[in-house]
């Protein structure tokens, strides 16, 4: 309506639509432009009033699109990847003694990690031991029997008490291992003879060569004495349940290889069977030692058997290419080799004598037949 005496010629081309009537609401401008519109600021300042005599129409806000949220920092941590709650206290201490929060399970309200914690934390690498004691130690303690007992006294008695050389050398057994092959062949099962026969033979033959060697060290009544023995009874080493035992062949100058073989099997079946008589272990002027039966070992150094002043040890058996000159030129055959080594006690046997009974061994097990006269 319009009051009355007013100009109605301002509203000639008023309608319906301007009124408020059957009007298609406002299409929503496009998602760009309306971000535009809300980013960019009016032009004197402040947001437009609308036209005299007109009342704004509210646009209606554009219905947002929704998308995906994404944490801060990458992928979403569990209770477990984050680091407990500690207090600046206990975060000290951690650091002081290198202890990784995130390892452990704190025991305060809440399972708040306490100063206490720190100090109970163990590595794994720590707490392996305890483990291991807690399920028993890992060795055995076996009671010495006497023999080892007596055997350990023995020997820590000659390292201390008999001062130690050692002479060397090379034996060729070829021919003695002929020799060895020729009297088994015809012995008709009667015996069999082994090298340790034949080496213990050849000792005695050399302890009667060179005598100083047949000797001990005697200290007695106030007085002490080189005691020089007539006969040589050889100690053969035998490895028992119970420890080494050194069974004695006597008087081994007097007999041959097929008793001293037969004696040296009867004593060390009786020594492993723990049945031999202390006089048939105890005494004894010269000691050899055998471990040829082992081929790992090429040559070892004995300890003196006390009060004895020499044992001999022997290694394995070993084949060595040696030239040899001939008419048609140098050719290589092969020779079997022992290496032996003669442990001395220099308070008895000076260098010179153990050199001239080593040349008297070699010579007798070079030349095997020596032993046969």
């Amino acid at each position: 309506m319009v009051d009355e005496g007013t100009d109605v010629s301002a509203f000639e081309s008023f309608t319906l639509e301007d009124a408020g009537g059957d009007k298609a609401p406002p299409k929503a401008p496009p998602k760009e432009q309306a971000e535009e519109a809300a980013a960019e600021p009016a032009e004197s300042g402040s947001p437009a009033a609308p036209p005299s005599g007109e009342k704004a129409a509210a646009a209606p806000e554009p219905t947002p699109e929704p998308q995906e949220s994404e944490p801060e920092g990458g992928k979403l941590e569990t209770s477990l990847d984050r680091e407990p709650f500690v207090g600046p206290a206990v975060k000290k201490a951690a650091l002081e003694k290198g202890v990784p929060l995130k390892a452990i399970k704190g025991t305060g309200p809440g399972g708040r990690i306490t100063l206490a914690d720190i100090e109970k934390y163990k590595p794994a690498a720590e707490a392996a031991p305890a483990a291991a004691a807690a399920a028993g130690p890992a060795y055995q303690d076996i009671p010495a029997t006497l023999m080892r007992k007596t055997i350990a006294t023995r020997l820590r008695e000659s390292m201390n008490q008999s001062p130690h050389f050692f002479v060397s050398t090379t034996l060729s057994v070829s021919k003695l291992l002929k020799l060895r092959e020729a009297l088994n062949a015809s012995a008709d099962g009667k015996y069999k003879l082994s090298i340790n026969d034949f080496f213990i033979k050849a000792v005695a033959i050399a302890c009667k060569r060179v005598p100083a060697v047949n000797s001990s060290w005697r200290e007695q009544d106030g007085q002490v004495v080189v005691r020089q023995y007539s006969t040589v009874d050889v100690s053969v080493a035998v490895a028992t349940p119970v420890g080494l035992m050194t069974p004695i062949v006597k008087s081994v100058e007097t007999i041959g290889l097929t008793d001293i073989s037969s004696q040296v099997k009867e004593l060390s079946k009786r020594a492993r069977d723990g049945k031999l008589k202390p006089e048939e272990y105890q005494g004894g002027t010269f000691t050899i030692s055998n471990m040829g039966m082992n081929p790992a070992i090429e040559r070892f150094t004995a300890v003196i058997n006390p009060p004895q002043a020499a044992i001999l040890g022997v290694g394995a058996t070993r084949k060595v290419p040696i030239p040899v000159e001939t008419e048609e030129g140098t050719v290589t055959e092969w020779d079997d080799q022992i290496i032996v080594t003669g442990s001395f006690d220099h308070r008895v046997v000076d260098g010179v004598v153990s050199a001239e009974w080593i040349r008297e061994l070699k010579k007798v097990v070079e030349n095997p037949l020596e032993m046969l006269l």
